[in-house]
């Protein structure tokens, strides 16, 4: 049994969104086998980071502390989002930025360097986008997936970071139904 935290990136918090169908998919499967926290990025009230001083020593907003805490429980933590741009959605990376804090996600040593307190735990990425998937991993490189995973869950610790891409996702019914099996498979799976 894993402590599973599904974060849904989407900012939106229109139903119809097939991240938000993503999201319980996976949360529902994952439940049956493991324990599961939920946050839902479209529901949260924070600020954004604006001064350097604020991430090194100001207080997390009141709005984050659930996050926080289902965060610091969690063994595997799975965030959704759709691709907006070629990157995530600026909302989330807000949010992203709030919690890999020292303190929270790193400790500054005496030495300069940092210490990973996110250690041990693994992620998955689940990033849905209208062009096809192949696209976006051959011509663009992926490189808003890459830089998440290594500028921010590998800085915090969090390794390995297994990564789903969902093109086509203005595609048919029967794509957007045969993704929902494969989250269903993978949160019943914890991975």
């Amino acid at each position: 049994m894993r402590c599973i935290l599904v974060l849904n990136g989407h900012p939106h918090n229109d139903a119809d969104h097939y991240v938000h169908a993503l999201a319980s998919a996976y949360a529902a499967s994952a439940s049956e086998r493991h324990e599961v926290r939920r946050v839902d990025l479209a529901k949260l009230d924070f600020p954004i980071l604006r001064n350097p001083a604020d991430w090194i020593s100001g207080e997390l907003p009141e709005g984050l502390k659930e996050a926080m805490d289902a965060l610091i429980w969690a063994d595997h933590v799975v965030i959704l989002y759709p691709l907006w741009m070629g990157e995530m959605p600026a909302l989330l990376k807000a949010m992203l930025e709030q919690l890999a804090r020292p303190g929270i996600a790193i400790e500054r040593l005496e030495n300069g360097s940092y210490k990973k307190l996110l250690k041990g735990k693994s992620g998955r990425l689940i990033v849905t986008m209208g062009m096809p998937s192949r696209i976006y991993s051959v011509w663009f490189r992926a490189h808003s997936v890459k830089s998440l995973k290594r500028s921010i869950l590998g800085f915090a610790g969090i390794s390995p970071v297994k990564v789903s891409l969902v093109g086509n996702v203005e595609g048919s019914s029967a794509h957007r139904k045969k993704w929902l099996r494969k989250v269903e498979r993978l949160g019943w799976r914890g991975s």
